[in-house]
């Protein structure tokens, strides 16, 4: 492997899996240290494309997305490091097509527990191929001031306390990420810093070795020398059996494979080895301290890196910063453990047996209604959820989901037919029999005067029912406030108003909005629940239309299955049903 340095401050990699923290704190560190563009090329995400917004710096970038890696590196020709982020049982089919890459030099492979055999195969390629491997079980490695791999050292603080946002004098290599870290750290505070540190990962077979890394810092002449080494588990010894700690590379069987037979075998070889970790800081020391007395090492110009820009959530959370919020919501809250609607726990809905009319107090008046009311409203569903297939919003489902269309389209399609003629006729009719009960306008005042205005009195009339062929929905309604309501003012007079426009005409009966409209209006204002603003208000909004809609949403849904299930064909309206004239 030996050959030199394998990052600068123009590399850029290909990020395998999108994760956002790794991503964004590489594009922090690029900004820390002056990199004029970001290290991220581009990113990987099977099956996906188009972009990933992050942040550089203060400006917000858009990173583009790759479906496979062929088509990443295809489009990304100067990036040659992988930054793999796969599970353990994805990352090495992932990290072979990589290697296979003409463009890739470089591959990173972060999971822990990659089969060995795979681990072996991914070695073997990449060594008769001239590339190099980092990992598995890796947190990767950086080049000071340059290129950092994921989150290798950590968060922004971190790297700023460790100097790692401008190069230093030593190359640094280990097994473990968490004592990279660590060690990262004692150095910033006894030399002049990281030049660049790997650590090539836990697994028993990593792609590439400590002296695979030690052999090619030889080769640069910016990481200073002599080798300043230490093997830990020395306390081994004191087990009476075989142990292991942490990484498998840790391992002591036989006495050779001892921490201190290590530890002396590198001794023997020149490196300065301490008498224990305590001593690896002082030795450390000493070592750069010998080298800048003899001016081997130039002294650093220290510089002060730009600062971060802080994100917003951090800083609301810290409480730097006030942010406006978008959206107010009065009614539901999942923010808990569980969801609440209008403040009431999800689990007490259903523990408390609250049916739907329950749910729709909550959700649209914000307050638990009385059972009579509820059971009002769920009374007025069901009556309302269909009218047959002939009415305009079914007619428009069916013609749609024949047409092939998804439910959501065909229920649209439905809906989009609900107003003043169709559904809507239920607002206007609680709007004007309020107004013209509060202002105590006699039937005949009420009817003539709406003549005058040349508006139709909304929930009088019918096309089929009339004064002695009732609407059924209407008399269950009547029938149900009569025993459950403490008032029925609003549809009392509403009756009133029929027997004057029966005089008329026979068909000018009330019907279900009519009905719907007045008894609603009953409803808020006997329960005793609503002030007299609230229910101006209500009405004012159209609560009553949403109840239609909601209703027949059950009916529109039910004929666009209807459709689905008999398989119809397209509709097309026949020809004998059209005036064709001039």
């Amino acid at each position: 492997m030996a050959t030199g340095q394998l990052f600068s401050k123009t590399t850029q990699a290909l990020f395998y899996n999108y994760k956002q923290l790794p991503i964004q704190r590489m594009l922090d560190f690029d900004f820390l240290c002056g990199r004029e563009t970001p290290s991220v090329a581009g990113i990987i995400n099977p099956g996906s494309d188009g972009f990933q917004k992050l942040f550089f710096g203060q400006e917000e970038i858009a990173i583009p997305v790759h479906p496979t890696i062929e088509a990443a590196c295809n489009a990304h020709p100067t990036a040659d490091v992988f930054i793999n982020f796969a599970s353990f049982r994805s990352a090495a089919a992932s990290s072979m097509s990589a290697l296979k890459q003409p463009t890739i030099r470089v591959v990173a492979i972060i999971a822990e527990g990659v089969p060995e055999s795979d681990a072996k195969q991914l070695i073997s390629y990449a060594r008769a191929n001239n590339k190099v491997i980092i990992g598995p079980a890796t947190v990767g490695g950086i080049q000071a001031g340059a290129f950092k791999i994921g989150d290798t050292a950590g968060t922004i603080d971190n790297i700023i306390q460790c100097k790692l946002y401008r190069p230093g004098s030593v190359g640094f290599v280990s097994k473990s990420g968490g004592m990279s870290n660590e060690l990262y750290n004692t150095i910033a505070r006894v030399t002049d810093g990281i030049y660049e540190g790997i650590a090539i990962g836990g697994d028993v077979f990593p792609g590439s070795t400590l002296s695979d890394h030690i052999l090619r810092f030889n080769n640069i002449p910016q990481v200073q020398k002599p080798v300043v080494a230490w093997v830990s588990g020395t306390c081994a010894r004191l087990f009476k059996s075989e142990v292991q700690f942490g990484h498998a590379g840790a391992k002591s069987g036989g006495e050779l494979e001892s921490a201190q037979a290590k530890n002396q075998a590198l001794r023997e070889a020149g490196a300065i080895v301490p008498t224990s970790y305590e001593a690896l800081e002082s030795a450390i020391k000493e070592t750069f301290d010998k080298l800048a007395e003899e001016g081997k090492i130039s002294p650093v110009t220290e510089i002060t890196p730009p600062p971060i820009p802080e994100d917003l959530k951090t800083a609301i959370k810290s409480g730097k910063v006030r942010a406006p919020t978008h959206i107010i919501s009065t009614i539901s809250d999942d923010r808990g453990e569980e969801p609440c609607y209008a403040g009431v726990p999800m689990s007490t809905i259903i523990e408390q047996g609250y049916g739907v009319g329950d749910v729709i107090s909550l959700l649209w008046f914000k307050r638990s209604l009385p059972r009579y009311c509820t059971q009002f409203i769920e009374i007025c569903i069901m009556l309302c959820a269909d009218h047959g297939p002939c009415v305009s919003g079914a007619h428009n489902s069916i013609v749609t989901a024949r047409a092939g269309k998804d439910l959501v389209s065909s229920l649209v399609s439905g809906l989009l037919t609900i107003g003043p003629r169709f559904g809507g006729a239920i607002d206007d009719a609680a709007r004007y029999f309020k107004d013209a009960y509060d202002r105590g306008l006699t039937p005949y005042e009420f009817v003539e005067g709406m003549k005058k205005k040349g508006i139709r009195v909304p929930g009088i009339g019918h096309r089929i029912k009339s004064r002695d062929n009732r609407d059924k929905r209407v008399q269950l309604l009547q029938k149900y406030a009569h025993t459950h309501f403490p008032s029925v003012k609003y549809m009392e007079y509403a009756v009133q108003v029929e027997t004057y426009t029966l005089s008329k005409a026979n068909n000018l009966v009330m019907n279900v909005d009519g009905a719907i409209g007045s008894l609603f209006l009953d409803l808020l204002s006997g329960s005793g629940m609503f002030t007299k603003q609230e229910i101006d208000e209500i009405v004012e909004i159209g609560y009553l239309n949403g109840l239609f809609v909601l209703a027949r949403s059950i009916g529109l849904i039910g004929h666009t299955f209807d459709q689905k299930r008999l398989k119809q064909p397209l509709y097309r309206h026949p020809w004998e049903d059209v005036l064709y004239t001039k």
